[in-house]
C-alpha cells in the first residue's frame, strides 16, 4: 500500500511538472511573439512616414523649391593625335540635368558627350572637347548646364595621360622600385647595428618607430581629406568616409594581430614541447606545477613570437600606406600635377628608408632570425608601390585612393597600438621582490618618438 501511495505521489509530481513545462512554454513562445512584434513597430512606423513623404501632398510641398544643378568633374586627361581634353563628370545633383556646352580657358569649343548629354543623378558621362594642348601649361575646362550655370576645373600643367602600354608599365614599375622596395631594404640594413644595443636603447628605437608611423599615418590622413575636399563631390562625404575605412581597418587589424600572435604562440609551445628531451619529464612534472608552467612558457613564447608577429604587421601597414603612396605619385603624373624628377625620386628614397627601420626595430632582441623572412618583410611593405603607381596612373579613382590611403593609415595605428603595448609592457623586476614590476617608460622612450616624428617630418621636406 505503501509503495503503492508512493508512486501515485510521483505520478502527481510528474504530471505537475509536465503541466508546469507546459505553461512555461507556451509563456516563452508568447513572450517571443511579443518581442518580434515589438521588433517590427518601428519598422512600421518608418515605412508609413517614408510613405507618407512620397505622397502628392508632401511632394508638391518639397518641390516648391528650384532645385539647383551640381556637376562634379572628376578627372581631365589630356590626348594627343589628334590632340583631345576629356572630361569625366557627374551629375550630384538632386534633378537630372543636360549638357548644353564646353569650354577651355572661357572659350566655347564642339565637344562629344558621350553616353548621353542628359544626365540623371548620379550617372556620369565623358565630355571629348577636340583641342590642341601644351605640355606644361595651365588650362581651366568648363562645363555649363542648359539652365546656364557653370562648372569648371584647373589643371595647373597639362600632361599627356598614361596609357597601359610597357614603356608606360616598364616606367611605373622602375619608380615604384625606386620609392618603394630599395629604400625599404636600405632600412633592413640597421638590423645588425640595432641587435648590439642595451635594452634602453633598444626601447628608444622601438619609439623612434612609433614615432615614424604616427607621423605616416597622420600623412595619410591629410592627403586623403585633401583628395576628398578638391576632387570628391561634397555628396560623397568623403571626410566621413574616411573616418570609417580608418576605424573599421584598425580594428580588423587589431583583431588580426592578435588572432596571428596567439596561434603562433601556441604553435610555438607545443613545437618546442614535442621536441624537447624533457618533455616526458616536463609532462610528468606538469600536475604538480600546471599554473606556472603554463606561465613561464607562455611569458618566454611571447618574448619570442611577439616581436616577429609586430614586425610583419609593421610591414603589411607600410605595405598598405605605400600602396597608397603609389596610387598618388601615378595620379599624379596622369593628372599632370607634377614632374617626376631626380631630385623628388631621392626625396621619395630618403623619406621611406625610414620604413625599413621601423620593420626591423623590433626584431633586433629576437634569438633567431631568418634572412629570407626580412627580405620578404621588406617585399612586403615596398612592393605595393609599384601596383598603387599601376593602378594610379592607368585606373585613377579619387573614391578608391581615399580607401586605401584609410586603410593605409588604419593598418599604421594598429601597429603603433602594438609596438606601444609593446615597449610599456610590465616586465620582471631583478630585485628578490617578484612581485613588483616595473614599467619601461623612460626619456629613452620619449625622446625616442619624437625623435621619429621629426626624421619624417624633414624627410618629408624632400619630396
Amino acid at each position: 500500500m505503501r509503495s503503492k501511495g508512493l508512486r501515485e505521489k510521483v505520478g502527481r509530481v510528474e504530471e505537475n511538472n509536465d503541466g508546469y513545462n507546459k505553461e512555461r512554454g507556451v509563456i516563452k513562445r508568447s513572450h517571443r511573439k511579443r518581442t518580434i512584434v515589438a521588433a517590427f513597430i518601428p519598422l512600421m512606423v518608418l515605412a508609413i512616414m517614408i510613405f507618407l513623404l512620397f505622397s502628392p501632398t508632401f511632394q508638391s510641398f518639397i518641390n516648391s523649391g528650384i532645385s539647383l544643378p551640381e556637376v562634379a568633374i572628376e578627372k581631365i586627361e589630356f590626348r594627343e593625335n589628334p590632340g583631345q581634353i576629356i572630361a569625366f563628370i557627374r551629375n550630384v545633383g538632386p534633378t537630372e540635368i543636360t549638357i548644353a556646352q564646353a569650354d577651355v580657358n572661357d572659350r566655347i569649343h564642339a565637344a562629344a558627350i558621350e553616353p548621353s548629354k542628359t544626365l540623371s543623378r548620379l550617372s556620369d558621362a565623358k565630355v571629348i572637347i577636340p583641342f590642341f594642348w601644351n605640355p606644361a601649361e595651365p588650362y581651366e575646362v568648363g562645363i555649363t548646364t542648359d539652365d546656364g550655370t557653370r562648372f569648371s576645373k584647373t589643371i595647373e600643367a597639362a600632361a599627356l595621360a598614361p596609357n597601359p602600354d610597357s614603356q608606360q608599365i616598364i616606367f611605373f614599375a622602375v619608380i615604384g622600385i625606386y620609392v618603394g622596395i630599395i629604400p625599404v631594404m636600405i632600412g633592413l640594413l640597421w638590423y645588425p647595428f640595432i641587435r648590439s644595443m642595451s635594452r634602453n636603447k633598444y626601447n628608444f628605437f622601438l619609439s623612434l618607430t612609433a614615432g615614424l608611423l604616427v607621423f605616416l599615418g597622420i600623412d595619410a590622413l591629410i592627403e586623403s581629406n585633401e583628395i576628398a575636399t578638391d576632387n570628391v563631390s561634397p555628396i560623397f562625404n568623403g571626410q566621413m568616409l574616411i573616418v570609417i575605412v580608418t576605424t573599421i581597418s584598425f580594428i580588423a587589424l587589431l583583431y588580426a594581430s592578435e588572432k596571428l600572435t596567439q596561434r603562433a604562440i601556441k604553435k610555438s609551445m607545443s613545437s618546442a614541447e614535442m621536441t624537447s628531451p624533457y618533455s616526458s619529464y616536463s609532462n610528468s612534472t606538469a600536475t604538480n606545477y600546471p599554473q606556472t608552467r603554463s606561465q613561464v612558457n607562455q611569458r618566454q613564447m611571447q618574448e619570442l613570437v611577439k616581436p616577429l608577429a609586430i614586425s610583419l604587421m609593421i610591414a603589411i601597414g607600410i605595405g598598405l600606406h605605400n600602396f597608397s603612396e603609389g596610387l598618388a605619385i601615378g595620379a599624379a603624373v596622369l593628372l599632370g600635377e607634377i614632374a617626376l624628377s631626380t631630385f623628388l625620386i631621392v626625396g621619395f628614397t630618403l623619406h621611406n628608408t625610414t620604413e625599413g627601420l621601423a620593420i626591423v626595430a623590433p626584431l633586433a632582441k629576437s634569438r633567431k632570425l631568418m634572412l629570407r623572412r626580412l627580405v620578404l618583410m621588406g617585399v612586403i611593405a615596398g612592393a605595393p608601390t609599384i601596383a598603387g603607381a599601376w593602378i594610379g596612373g592607368f585606373l585613377y579613382s579619387p573614391i578608391a585612393t581615399i580607401i586605401f590611403l584609410s586603410i593605409g593609415a588604419g593598418a599604421i595605428f594598429q601597429v603603433v597600438y602594438s609596438i606601444g603595448s609593446w615597449v610599456l609592457r610590465s616586465v620582471d623586476n631583478n630585485n628578490n621582490d617578484k612581485n613588483k614590476k616595473i614599467v619601461t617608460v623612460n626619456i629613452f622612450t620619449i625622446a625616442g618618438f619624437a625623435i621619429g616624428m621629426i626624421i619624417t617630418y624633414v624627410t618629408g621636406l624632400l619630396v
